[in-house]
């Protein structure tokens, strides 16, 4: 039998679906897509030193271990969501998924540092091919907006877990495994996605295609564009401002951004149409992504820190401090939907990224005095995040036609991205002008810790200071749109969905 005519009922079933148990595989494969490309962001951070034992790994070894997955998965993501709406997004979300496997699978061969670094290359390669179309076939699935926001709330919060809880999983693997485990572990993952999205998820229609040709010069110059600028936030946490090598790799960032809106506002058939961004639903979704990325770069990177290094904190107990954010995530997930149906998206994304914000303010002005405080920001800025990701997910893919819904949901993960980036570098700029040490020896006095406390301090509210700015654009761009129902979809190009009226 054909897999066109296995395919058939298949998608017939999805559209006229009812809830989400109807096509559970689909859902379930979609979210573990979503879980594994968070878990390797940093998953493989706490095997780190045993990976320097084993393989005698320098540190400059070590760093591109790490940043060299988040370099290339961040930066391929448009130049690959580009290339699913011309080709297939479910095609090539199959395509990466197989390639995924095989690419964790090879780390079972390695034995020297160089062949690590490649294979975690490839990961982050293959995870980029899939990581687009994650939203985009979500779409495909529901015509129900309940029904739409319902699913991708579910499977952003799987993905945001997965990131919190990623150090604590790699931690209690290395306690009865080897570390290769944390990698090989993700082949049988992909094979589930592969099955799920295989038989529950319709085949790609031909006519939904993006029918321009794709513009290859447009994605080399966006690529580049992105991988520098995460470089050049890599590099200045790295070997601070005072080196010039993230200043190179800024300048070189500028001049390929530069280059590419050039290059899309002359091709005659750009990789991204820029008008797009103009359309109220687009903008402000992707300003609150980059806010989330901001704001939780600085939490992710000082929490841990503050509990082990100042306050003297096991690992197994630090792991357990950032539990508060994994259950309001899980726990709030039911009620997005109603925040949604009772305030209107517009009012309700203001309401979470407030939370967002109250969390980040609560941390940098009081997190310092006691456990209690960082309990209550971790819970306020997952309870935001949970809320906003939601909404900002499902406006940009509808503010969008449905032949660039892969580029969307690339471009909303890459803003995030890159802005998780920038807040990295900001927060470790500040934590390493203020120590001018290492940071292994802030709790060996308490002057040491006092310094470290003020550079968190400041950091957050530097953060916190940027993301009110964007949420507060983001807010005021949403306001402006038409006041249509957000069920309202965006097949032609000029149409424009909008987040749905205030109830």
């Amino acid at each position: 039998m054909s897999a066109d005519v296995l395919e058939v009922p298949v998608a017939t079933t999805a559209r006229s679906a009812t809830s989400l148990r109807a096509v559970w595989p689909a859902i379930l494969g979609l979210s573990v897509v979503f879980l594994v490309e968070m878990l390797d962001n940093t998953v493989l951070n706490v095997a780190l030193p045993t990976i320097a034992r084993e393989l005698n790994a320098s540190a400059s070894a070590l760093q591109w271990i790490t940043s060299g997955y988040s370099l290339l998965f961040g930066g391929l993501m448009i130049a690959f969501g580009a290339i699913a709406d011309r080709y297939g997004t479910r095609k090539i979300m199959l395509i990466g998924l197989t390639l995924f496997a095989l690419a964790n699978l090879l780390v079972l061969f390695v034995t020297t540092p160089g062949q690590l670094i490649a294979v975690r290359a490839a990961i982050g390669i293959t995870a980029a091919m899939t990581a687009p179309g994650t939203m985009a076939l979500c779409f495909r699935l529901f015509d129900q907006e309940n029904l739409l926001m319902r699913a991708t709330s579910l499977i952003v919060t799987v993905g945001l877990v997965g990131m919190a809880t990623g150090p604590t999983l790699g931690g209690l693997v290395l306690q009865v495994l080897p570390w290769q485990t944390l990698l090989v572990m993700n082949v049988p993952i992909a094979l589930l996605a592969i099955a799920c999205i295989r038989f529950g998820i319709p085949a790609d229609d031909p006519a939904k295609r993006n029918p321009s040709p794709l513009d290859l010069p447009g994605a080399l110059l966006g690529t580049t564009t992105i991988v520098l600028a995460l470089w050049t936030a890599t590099l200045a946490v790295e070997d601070g401002w005072t080196s010039s090598t993230p200043w190179l790799a800024g300048a070189g960032a500028v001049l390929a951004a530069v280059a590419f809106v050039v290059r899309e506002r002359t091709t005659a058939h750009p990789m991204f149409d820029f008008a797009l961004l103009k359309r109220p639903a687009v903008s402000a979704s992707l300003a609150y992504e980059a806010s989330l990325g901001l704001g939780m770069a600085v939490i992710g990177f000082t929490v841990t820190l503050q509990l082990q290094l100042v306050w003297g904190w096991s690992p197994a107990q630090a792991a357990l401090g950032n539990l508060p954010q994994v259950v309001v995530m899980l726990a709030i997930g039911p009620f997005v939907e109603k925040i949604v149906d009772k305030l209107g998206t517009n009012r309700a994304a203001v309401l979470g990224a407030s939370s967002f914000l109250a969390g980040l303010l609560i941390y940098g002005v009081l997190g310092r005095q006691n456990y209690v405080w960082i309990a209550i920001a971790l819970a306020l800025t997952a309870a935001g995040m949970r809320v906003v990701a939601t909404i900002a997910g499902v406006t940009v893919m509808r503010g969008l036609p449905e032949d660039q819904t892969s580029i969307g949901a690339a471009m909303s993960d890459t803003s995030q991205e890159v802005a998780s980036s920038v807040g990295m570098a900001v927060t470790g700029t500040i934590v390493a002008a203020a120590l001018g040490g290492s940071l292994i020896t802030i709790g060996a006095g308490a002057a040491g810790a006092h310094t470290f406390e003020n550079a968190v301090t400041t950091a957050t509210l530097v953060l916190t200071g940027l993301c009110a700015a964007l949420i507060v654009w983001a807010a005021r761009r949403a306001a402006k749109a038409p006041a249509t129902a957000l069920a309202a979809t965006a097949d032609s190009d000029d149409s424009v969905a909008a987040p749905a009226p205030a109830a």
